[in-house]
């Protein structure tokens, strides 16, 4: 057990690390958990994880922040319906297998991967839109991925991450903020719901949830420090690698 966990918190290190750049940290937590707790029921490992997820996501939003300021009233917007959506997402994971999806997620990802490659221009910079976007356009970008977040979960950053750039006209820096933050409701709505269910393993996740704070505090202080364009190319390493690992489970797994 002592083995699987130091894994458990280097891989919980890693993902930190990747989600607070660009996002897609559960892509990296997420198979690793169901790997090692075959056993267990799929919501009891993934509410486990939702807790390292939060914690790193927590130090990465404070970071951006620092460097991005949303206005309050569409924080608050933004937050409390990502926070409903995954809620009412993970209650529905504890009644349903989530396997299903991941055909569709893969088709959706390589979608993502070649738009962001042939868009060189993408999210590199900060277009009048985001300024003065119509919020509704927001608000339904986080309930659909608030709820995709509660429910299935990895990826979901990354989603929020070039849905915001290429609905609301954001750059990355921007994009990586508001992403943060929603990810944030997001991760706390499922917490609430799995721990409501008692499916946490807590000691899983709390020695994880140090580890992945300190990748996020990390990770964020790199994406702010090379900009942009670091951003942009971290992102697309994140896709092809959660394609080449979807894949797997798809076609031959």
């Amino acid at each position: 057990m002592t083995t699987t966990l130091l894994l458990l918190c280097g891989i919980a290190f890693l993902a930190g690390f990747v989600d607070a750049i660009v996002g897609g940290g559960g892509l990296i937590q997420t198979p690793a958990g169901l790997i090692m707790f075959p056993n267990e029921p799929v919501a009891r490992v993934i509410g486990s994880l939702k807790v390292p997820s939060f914690t790193g996501t927590f130090f990465a939003a404070a970071a951006y922040l620092k460097k991005v300021k949303i206005p309050f009233a569409r924080l608050l917007a933004f937050t409390t319906i990502a926070f409903i959506a995954a809620f009412i997402g993970s209650f529905l994971l504890t009644k349903m297998s989530n396997h299903f999806m991941k055909p569709i997620i893969f088709g959706v990802l390589v979608i993502i991967a070649i738009y962001t490659y042939s868009k060189k221009e993408l999210g590199q910079q900060l277009k009048i839109t985001a300024l003065d976007f119509p919020i509704y356009k927001g608000l339904l970008i986080c309930l659909v991925l608030g709820f995709y977040d509660g429910f299935i979960g990895p990826g979901a950053g990354s989603l929020l991450v070039l849905a915001f750039i290429s609905s609301l006209g954001f750059d990355f820096m921007q994009a990586n903020a508001h992403a943060k933050v929603v990810n944030l409701a997001t991760n706390l709505g499922s917490i609430l719901l799995f721990t409501l269910k008692g499916s946490i393993l807590w000691s899983i996740a709390l020695p994880m949830a140090v580890c992945n704070a300190l990748g996020g505090y990390l990770g964020s202080k790199l994406a702010i420090k090379k900009g942009n364009q670091f951003i942009r190319i971290f992102f697309l390493i994140v896709i092809i690698a959660t394609l080449c690992r979807l894949g797997y489970d798809v076609f031959l797994h």
